[in-house]
């Protein structure tokens, strides 16, 4: 295999305390990176960097680990360009939300589907995302579910299950029956194409008894828990998603000091998805709060068409340090880090020997520009897997 080097790098986050400045961001100045095959097998200084076949200048630029965005729903067809407009301009709106997108998604061919879970990978990359998990829950059928799970998997390895998104509009009368199904046929049909199992536990979808016994029926098929908790009312959610050690409670808007505390001490990771929030209007989730607590914190995108219809990590990145009390250095690593920890994978989201080559190449001299320039498209360059995709 041969091996490039970048060199002359302003600023290289690596991830790794032990590096560098000893921050939790590793930070490396006048840095080089060394890639081979599909792996990183040095980093350093760059007066220091080992010889090898091929040489890129970085100019001095800034080097990031590839976002890892740990929480999106791409499986999706139709628009919900109406509703947004009306959210917007102060209206109420009645068209169904989340069901309204079913009934497109179950509408759409293979093809469609498939196209468009590519298109917004393809988005996301350009903007630096690396890793992207995806999810169910647009389909609420035996059928439709296992399809969603199976175009999904053709694009990416986090794949989630979520058949428990809302109760399906056809068990409108029988919620009990859906969570049967949920947990029965549907699970069986969509277990063998999925990593995760995921259940919006919420006042209007499933409450925590339900919730508690959907994640563990998918525990024991082999699915790890992650759950929806705590975005719109406070719930059980966070306490359940602790106890069952979910690898990730998603959106913690609506906390109690115990939720706090729990995540806390706890390995299940907060999520925080500032897209949702800016969408709708809604209260922030309180970020230094978490962190204070010692929680370990991802930022996500959400990316669906409803509530967060967008695949960029960095105005992610942009909201949670202007709206949720995060540093420019704490936002950086819950992106990267972060969202690996909430996919419990060691081998992405940093830039140490041994990690996947997922890079991010600058144009800037800082990754604080990220937050500092919102909404400039900064992403110069983008290896996954130790190649050049961008």
């Amino acid at each position: 295999m041969t091996t490039t080097a970048v060199t002359h790098i302003a600023s290289l986050v690596t991830n790794d305390p032990s590096l560098g400045n000893g921050t939790p961001l590793g930070l490396i100045q006048d840095a080089a990176v060394v890639i081979e095959g599909d792996r990183i097998v040095w980093t350093g200084e760059s007066s220091k960097a080992p010889a090898t076949d091929n040489v890129l200048d970085a100019v001095g630029r800034a080097m990031i680990p590839g976002f890892v965005d740990s929480h999106s729903h791409l499986v999706f067809a139709g628009d919900r360009t109406q509703e947004f407009n009306a959210r917007m301009s102060g209206q109420p709106y009645t068209a169904g939300g989340i069901r309204t997108t079913v009934a497109a998604t179950r509408q759409a061919s293979d093809e469609q589907l498939s196209d468009n879970v590519a298109r917004y990978l393809a988005e996301a990359l350009r903007q630096g995302t690396t890793t992207l998990e995806t999810k169910s829950g647009y389909g609420l059928t035996v059928e439709d579910e296992a399809r969603a799970l199976r175009i999904a998997s053709r694009h990416t390895d986090e794949v989630t299950y979520l058949g428990a998104h809302v109760v399906s509009p056809d068990y409108a009368d029988d919620p009990a029956g859906y969570v049967d199904l949920v947990t029965g046929p549907m699970l069986d049909a969509c277990a063998p194409h999925a990593r995760w199992i995921d259940v919006f536990c919420e006042r209007g979808a499933f409450d925590g008894d339900q919730a508690r016994a959907i994640l563990l029926a998918g525990r024991a098929k082999g699915l790890h828990p992650r759950i929806h908790a705590n975005q719109l009312t406070y719930g059980p959610g966070v306490q359940l998603a602790v106890e069952l050690d979910a690898a990730s409670a998603d959106h913690c808007t609506h906390l109690t000091d115990a939720d706090v505390d729990a995540l806390g001490q706890g390995d299940t990771v907060a999520t925080l998805l500032p897209g949702a929030e800016f969408s709708t209007r809604a209260t922030w989730p309180d970020a230094r709060r978490l962190l204070d607590a010692g929680a370990t914190v991802a930022l996500s995108t959400d990316c669906n068409p409803g509530s967060s219809f967008t695949s960029s990590m960095p105005f992610c990145i942009a909201l949670a340090v202007r709206d949720m009390g995060m540093t420019p250095d704490e936002a950086l690593w819950s992106a990267t880090a972060g969202g690996a920890a909430a996919l419990r994978r060691t081998d992405i989201g940093r830039i140490t020997p041994g990690a996947r080559a997922d890079l991010v190449l600058l144009d800037a001299p800082s990754h604080v520009h990220l937050a500092y320039r919102p909404g400039v498209p900064l992403v110069s360059a983008v290896w996954r897997g130790g190649e050049r995709v961008e």
